[in-house]
């Protein structure tokens, strides 16, 4: 499958998945506003999440790929099952030892994850019931994200990019129960109800995995070198693949000593800046790590460096005028998606402040996942973890420093701050080794994406303020006034783009049947 057409296809049920989290996020803010019981579920929910991110998607993904794409070239179907089999046994055993572990030992856990909540007992004691309910999803979705590796590498996209609307569908039907009065709790309904996702993406993922012959059908517990090989890769790649994970792990823990609600704010506001990064960043990442892999396992490097450069030129063409709009109309996006029920129009305000900081670094998120994989696909995941290393600490020092004068909004800044600094440095690295090497029309592609996105932030500042009064609401007409914004946005950018000669249509077209 092309490269960008693969982008396409996970971005797009991406975009679904993310479409039906927003109206989950609606229903949870509308219920539970931003207060002692939201703070203790999404900490429960943020934590096997982060983990999720961090082992399963990430630092498994980046090591397990070129693996099992390289054993399937060399050594054919058999071999490339066989290795699946012997990493699913030992994946399971690891993550039934560590869940049981982190069950008994909850309590400690999450003084450590989320200490500052101790000083509220009845807020901590929450956040340790739901966590426990929450936590064994890790378990479900790192088996379901080696099947999604394995369907990756086949070029299978859709499967694995569809799975997690599972988990919204259920946690919409959660609140709906509480709604009509079938369930009493709504924080245990939706602890209850990422368990239950967790073990239906499993299903599923089995499921289409197994019409595929290399389901790794039955587990084995065999530590073999390729195994070896395997978890040797993962232990760097943890921090390298996962730098934003463990930022947003330090953001919580912060937060936690911030006041009531604040955990809330970044919750939400991560929502928001997660839909362009989850759509275009996610997409690329899984889309050019096994291309990548197949084209440097052949030995074309020119093929290699061609596509990640339209790798960055396709995430930057998206990500830039998201970026900007987020932060120019930040506070609307909030009010009109989640002020109503318990979020008022203060808890609308925090939110949006944190959005338009997060927005900042959205950028050097996606840049990231269009990097890492050109030190992934070269199995070298130690390079990616000292540059991990470097932007976590400037995240902390940035976010002790931030803290008191702007609180959870300083979190915010310092996340983005620090994403840029990791992505600055991986695109150094790689140049460096002549890794990556910059094309004449990606130069000239990027600095006309950026006149054209500034070009559509001034129009979008003139829109904002003529539609300011219906945008201040959370009724038919504020959610009818965003959609126009967002429509003006699209427009104004691709009238501008067209102008600039950015891209045309025919070249999309050409780039989705190519690649």
């Amino acid at each position: 499958m092309p490269l960008v057409r693969a982008i396409a296809t996970v971005g797009c049920w991406t975009m679904g998945s993310r479409v039906l989290g927003f109206v989950r996020d609606m229903f949870i803010a509308a219920f539970l506003g931003a207060g002692q019981v939201s703070d203790a579920f999404f900490v429960a929910l943020q934590f096997p999440n982060i983990f999720r991110r961090l082992f399963a998607e990430g630092a498994f993904n980046a090591a397990f790929v070129p693996l099992f794409a390289g054993e399937l070239m060399e050594n054919g179907r058999a071999a490339a099952r066989a290795f699946a089999e012997h990493v699913f046994g030992v994946m399971l055993l690891i993550l039934l030892v560590l869940s049981a572990l982190v069950e008994i030992f909850m309590p400690e856990v999450m003084a450590v994850v989320a200490g500052g909540f101790q000083d509220e007992p009845e807020k901590f004691r929450l956040a340790v019931d739901f966590a426990r309910l929450t936590f064994p999803y890790l378990l479900f979705v790192s088996l379901s994200a080696m099947l999604g590796g394995i369907l990756n590498t086949l070029e299978k996209f859709a499967a694995a990019a569809a799975a997690p609307i599972l988990l919204n569908i259920i946690l919409v039907g959660a609140l709906s129960g509480v709604a009509l009065g079938w369930l009493p709790d709504p924080g245990l309904a939706l602890s209850w109800g990422v368990l239950i996702a967790g073990v239906g993406q499993f299903v599923w993922l089995a499921a289409v995995c197994a019409r595929t012959g290399l389901a790794p059908m039955v587990p084995r517990l065999k530590f073999g070198p390729r195994v070896r090989r395997l978890f040797m890769l993962m232990g760097p790649g943890i921090l390298g693949a996962g730098v934003y994970q463990i930022n947003v792990l330090i953001g919580i823990r912060l937060a936690s000593e911030l006041p009531e609600g604040s955990v809330s704010f970044l919750y939400f506001a991560d929502r928001v800046n997660q839909l362009p990064l989850g759509v275009v960043g996610a997409a690329v990442g899984i889309a050019l790590l096994p291309l990548l892999s197949r084209q440097l396992k052949a030995g074309d490097m020119d093929a290699a460096r061609e596509s990640q450069n339209r790798a960055i030129e396709f995430a930057m063409l998206l990500t830039l005028p998201a970026a900007a709009a987020l932060v120019v109309v930040a506070d609307p996006i909030v009010t009109v998606l989640f002020q109503r029920g318990a979020f008022d129009a203060a808890n609308a305000a925090e939110t949006g402040a944190a959005l338009a900081a997060f927005a900042l670094g959205l950028p050097a998120y996606v840049l990231i996942k269009a990097l890492a994989p050109g030190f992934f696909a070269r199995e070298d995941t130690a390079t990616p973890v000292k540059v991990a290393v470097l932007a976590l600490v400037v995240n902390v020092a940035l976010a002790l420093a931030l803290m008191p004068p702007f609180a959870h909004v300083g979190i915010a800044m310092a996340t983005a701050a620090s994403s840029w600094v990791n992505a600055g440095l991986l695109a150094w690295l790689l140049h460096r080794r002549r890794l990556l090497d910059p094309d004449r029309r990606l130069v000239v592609r990027l600095g006309l994406i950026t006149v054209a996105t500034a070009l559509m932030v001034v129009g979008l500042w003139f829109v904002a303020g003529a539609l300011a009064s219906p945008l201040s609401t959370s009724d038919a007409a504020g959610i009818a006034a965003l959609v126009s914004l967002i429509l003006a946005g699209l427009v104004i950018f691709g009238v501008c783009a067209k102008l600039l000669r950015v891209t045309s249509l025919a070249e999309m077209r050409t780039m989705l049947r190519r690649g």
